[in-house]
């Protein structure tokens, strides 16, 4: 039976991996001419940005469960933290007592992550879900942090703002739809009032697919069941549970 404790020096390396291309996509990005760009350069430039912006998260949520780097908490938290602000300009305490909060108050009104009473709809939970993570302060921080982008980038590029709105911003947005449909929606919604559920509920994915489509989080209920467990070890966990 595969073990849910961390693989630190696989873990690091993944991360390195992802914040790299996050890091040049970004660089590569600012300096497009957009309006030389085929519609299709621009959707897989904007597809690369969203899967790399997402993985800054899924580092982030690996530090949160202080499985990036178990044995260096200190530092586990600051790359967590890192990852969080360049990823949205998140807290990680806030997102950290959330997020482990949702783990211990699974699907009930103590759940920060879980629709209330009368709010099944997806657009009324993904409000509720972002307004319980986003604040007046984080969005100011988003804000400047998108300005600073715009000033840095118009040295080279006159119309560096459109860039940054469609290579920084419309991401973003993408991201944060990726994570709460395959992370959030589907594992623990029920599809009708009268449904009862077995929730969280693993997405039936083929690893392949799952990665692609959120990083493995559609492996939601191993993820619930051994929440130490680093995001690229999950599949090894739904096997061991099909063969029990």
């Amino acid at each position: 039976m595969p073990s849910d404790r961390s693989d630190p020096l696989t873990g690091i390396l993944l991360a390195a991996l992802i914040a790299a291309v996050w890091l040049a996509s970004l660089l590569v990005a600012l300096q497009q001419p957009l309006q030389q760009m085929g519609l299709a350069e621009l959707m897989g430039l904007v597809l690369i940005r969203t899967l790399s912006q997402t993985g800054l998260f899924i580092i982030a949520h690996d530090a949160m469960h202080g499985s990036l780097l178990p044995a260096l908490p200190r530092w586990n938290c600051r790359i967590g933290a890192v990852a969080l602000l360049l990823y949205a300009g998140l807290s990680f305490r806030r997102c950290q007592r959330n997020h482990l909060s949702h783990h211990r108050h699974s699907e009930t009104a103590a759940d920060p992550d879980y629709h209330r009473p009368g709010q099944p709809q997806i657009h009324r939970w993904y409000g509720a879900f972002m307004g319980r993570y986003l604040s007046a302060w984080q969005l100011l921080r988003l804000g400047l942090i998108w300005l600073g982008v715009t000033a840095a980038a118009s040295m080279t590029h006159p119309l560096a703002g459109v860039n940054v709105v469609s290579f920084c911003i419309i991401p973003l947005v993408l991201s944060s739809l990726q994570l709460f449909v395959v992370g959030t929606w589907l594992p623990h919604r029920c599809a009708s009032p009268a449904e009862v559920a077995v929730t969280p509920r693993s997405l039936p994915m083929h690893p392949v697919v799952s990665l692609a489509a959120c990083y493995h989080f559609g492996y939601h209920f191993e993820h619930h069941k051994f929440p130490y467990t680093p995001w690229f070890r999950l599949p090894l966990m739904r096997d061991c549970n099909n063969s029990v």
